[in-house]
């Protein structure tokens, strides 16, 4: 019997997976937090969370509800603070950075500035954080949102944290570490990733019981298909019983199934 999901907990498992034991991870709080803590507690045990305040390998009781919260720094090995931790990315020491944003384009640029004119807005998010510094420095970018045209567009209002910027070698180009770079987007319908010669978005698997065409109306821009699309592997019991039980008893991120 495959047991009842909903979108949330479907990212965040399948995000999960992404993430390698061993490795660094920066993250934010909500589901970037929620998928490396699970993580940790299935296939990556020796994974190390970091936070933008300064939290290194916390052992986290609950969930945070920011960067700066003390459970950041529970039982942690270092509290630094934010400069450390933007020298760390900087140093190249952090293999993976978990983001967000309002909109994303084909190369993986993320705005979570403004909606229309940066002077005249309709819509004014809180901008970067730490999210540009990540995002240009940290080896691998995952993103976690859900999928839409208004979020998915063929050029970003503001680029607040690049991507791949025009193309190929743009990031090098442009004074970017060679070899960095948006590596996965996982939405609630799909995970996308980027075709390695032109840098541009595409289809990896669709979630259970959707389509590619329904991944398609909900994109501004053409994806590239590949002749065969997989379908993600749906959330496993164990992942669910530990996601609900120990990450987020409380439910405020995966909410109801």
């Amino acid at each position: 019997m495959v047991a009842e999901y909903n979108m949330i907990e479907m990212m965040i498992c399948a995000a999960s997976r992404y993430l390698e034991d061993g490795k660094t991870v920066a993250v934010g709080t909500g589901a970037p937090c929620a998928t490396a803590m699970l993580a940790q507690k299935t296939t990556a045990p020796h994974l190390i969370i970091l936070f933008e305040a300064g939290g290194v390998a916390p052992a986290m009781p609950q969930m945070p509800i920011s960067v700066g919260d003390s459970r950041t720094f529970f039982k942690g090995i270092m509290a630094a603070g934010m400069v450390e931790m933007m020298t760390t990315c900087c140093r190249g020491l952090v293999d993976y950075a978990f983001l967000g944003g309002a909109q994303i384009d084909r190369y993986g640029n993320i705005n979570s500035t403004v909606i229309g004119d940066y002077y005249k807005p309709r819509v004014r998010f809180p901008g970067s954080g730490g999210a540009n510094d990540f995002a240009s420095l940290c080896w691998r970018t995952l993103i976690m949102t859900v999928q839409t045209k208004a979020r998915f567009v063929e050029k970003v209002d503001f680029m607040t944290s690049p991507g791949y910027l025009s193309g190929p070698d743009a990031r090098e180009k442009a004074g970017l570490p060679p070899g960095t770079g948006p590596y996965k987007i996982i939405t609630d319908l799909a995970v996308l990733g980027f075709e390695e010669k032109t840098k541009n978005m595409m289809i990896e698997s669709v979630h259970p019981g959707v389509d590619v065409e329904k991944v398609r109306q909900a994109t501004s821009f053409k994806l590239i298909e590949p002749a065969f699309v997989n379908e993600t592997p749906p959330p496993r019991e164990t992942e669910l019983r530990i996601l609900r039980g120990e990450v987020d008893p409380l439910r405020l991120i995966i909410g109801r199934p």
